[in-house]
């Protein structure tokens, strides 16, 4: 009698299929902006630092190795805050897990504006890559937890979006700036970051909070009050709640407003569960987060975007001032590509736009290694190879940002259970800036020992790697619950599935879960 009451009930939650009829919630949509803005603080950095590491490296007389160092660093220092974030975000909550990302952030810009040498400046950036690793933890979870499932995708892919914006912002920043004095210029192009930090500070004061952390927390009434707001119906708003009382172990005839829930799967028995007792699709689950975090990195994309005017300086532009005009086209393009991305997410499903993008990327990247070393083997000037690195380099940010950028965000963070989420999500963010920081720290020197030209052979490479990655073990996410995402893996054949592959397995459709447990019938 339950089982087929639960059934009946999955089959209602049809109705909000994307597939059927995509939804826009605008108070959902207002959340997820607001949340997702912490992302153009690690936008601006990139951008900005891509432009700014020019005139540092005059006004402080340091070498190309320090530069590196300098622009890759911070992804390992946003490795602090990545794995802070999930614990933190459990106990003060997302929202406010955000305004401290901004704050630590804020700090980090004021200091890197204020930097009077090398060493000071590596301080600035080491505090705010601690709010860099908070804001890209938390974003795309609470994103996720606040969205309904008709439009999960296109709400989820904000954090990319905005960290699209971030970039073009610093690009932009870069320009307007680069005709100041020397010592002056670059410092302000970094201390200017700070304003991004106060708006978010302010604008998170209207966000409520995450309804999943809320009823973790025993705060039903709240969380029904969110759910009634961020979902396309009342009846939805139940379904959302019942899935995500029976993931955090309360009966589903509770209606209490405040419950005592029992926290039986915290800190070391999440990290255990996750890692060393993890069941077949637990396994499957953090294959397919750490290694689509890991290929999105390893393709090549912060080299690209931190190393613009490099590349178009080996690609034959001298001009300061045309290498930054190229680079805010870099910036332009990403964010252009970004947003028709947010809008297919739901419509086209995330594993056929990323398999799309991916192939693109490595086209891309081929054709850039191949120009690049035409140049690079040339006497004279070549004007069509010049045009031909320039294109390809904003078509593999094109690519790149309408499926690659932002499916990786909104996959990883919707593929863990409940009981999981905010420690599944850090482990992603882990590998991401890991990845990013060794790319990021070794490009030029990548560069000088296998020419640029054939560090690009080896980014096309490794993007390859990923296709068949991501061929062979990402199933589709599109139209399931957070809740119904554990049911999707540990069984993959290698084709996509559907929402309603969901609806008429019994065993997939009435899963039991307790935290701590890895119980599931």
């Amino acid at each position: 009698m339950t089982e087929n009451k639960a059934v009946e009930a999955h089959k209602t939650l049809e109705d909000f299929d994307p597939q059927k009829k995509p939804k826009r919630n605008k108070f959902a949509f207002a959340c997820a902006m607001l949340a997702s803005m912490t992302s153009i603080l690690l936008g601006y950095d990139i951008g900005v630092m891509s432009g700014a590491a020019i005139y540092i490296q005059r006004d402080l007389k340091v070498s190309d190795v320090q530069i590196e160092i300098l622009l890759g660093i911070i992804n390992l220092y946003s490795l602090i805050g990545s794995c802070l974030a999930g614990r933190t975000s459990d106990w003060i909550g997302r929202r406010y897990t955000i305004v401290f990302a901004g704050a630590i952030f804020f700090a980090g810009a004021l200091l890197m504006g204020f930097s009077p040498n090398y060493a000071f400046l590596m301080f600035g950036r080491f505090v705010a890559g601690v709010g860099i690793g908070y804001a890209l933890m938390i974003a795309p979870v609470y994103t996720a937890e606040v969205s309904p499932a008709s439009s999960r995708g296109f709400l989820t892919s904000f954090p990319e979006v905005f960290i699209n914006g971030g970039i073009l912002l610093g690009y932009i920043s870069n320009y307007a700036f680069s005709k100041m004095k020397l010592r002056l210029g670059w410092r302000m192009m970094l201390g200017i970051g700070a304003i991004p930090s106060v708006i978010l500070a302010v604008g998170v004061l209207a966000m409520p909070e995450s309804p999943r952390w809320l009823v973790m927390r025993g705060r039903l009434g709240e969380a029904k009050v969110v759910l009634n707001k961020t979902s396309d119906s009342k009846e939805e708003a139940q379904l959302r709640l019942a899935d995500i009382k029976q993931a955090a172990g309360i009966p589903e005839s509770c209606n209490d407003d405040v419950v005592q829930v029992t926290q039986r799967s915290t800190g070391e028995g999440v990290w255990k569960e996750l890692f060393l007792y993890p069941t077949p699709a637990i396994r499957h689950i953090l294959i397919a987060a750490l290694g689509i975090h890991f290929f999105q990195q390893a393709s090549g994309i912060d080299a690209v975007v931190l190393y613009s005017p490099k590349i178009f300086e080996k690609a034959g532009i001298t001009s300061d001032t045309d290498k930054l005009l190229a680079t805010v086209a870099v910036g332009f393009v990403k964010t252009m590509f970004i947003l028709v991305a947010t809008f297919m997410l739901d419509r086209v499903g995330r594993r056929p736009l990323l398999l799309s993008s991916v192939g693109g990327m490595v086209l891309s990247l081929l054709a850039l290694a191949t120009s690049l070393t035409i140049i690079d083997h040339s006497e004279k000037k070549l004007m069509w190879a010049v045009g031909l690195s320039i294109a390809t380099v904003l078509s593999y940010v094109a690519t790149f940002s309408i499926g690659a950028g932002p499916i990786t965000w909104v996959y990883s963070s919707e593929i863990f259970p409940l009981r999981l989420r905010a420690q599944g999500a850090a482990a992603g963010v882990v590998v991401n800036r890991v990845t990013s920081g060794v790319i990021s720290m070794t490009f030029l020197s990548l560069s000088k020992a296998i020419t640029i030209g054939g560090a690009f052979f080896l980014f096309a490479g490794i993007a390859t790697t990923g296709w068949l990655f991501f061929y062979t073990l990402l199933p589709e996410t599109r139209g399931k619950t957070l809740e119904e995402m554990e049911g999707s893996f540990g069984k993959f054949k290698g084709k996509s599935d559907t929402a309603k592959d969901v609806v008429h397995n019994g065993n997939a459709a009435v899963p039991q879960v307790q935290l701590g447990t890895n119980l599931r019938t």
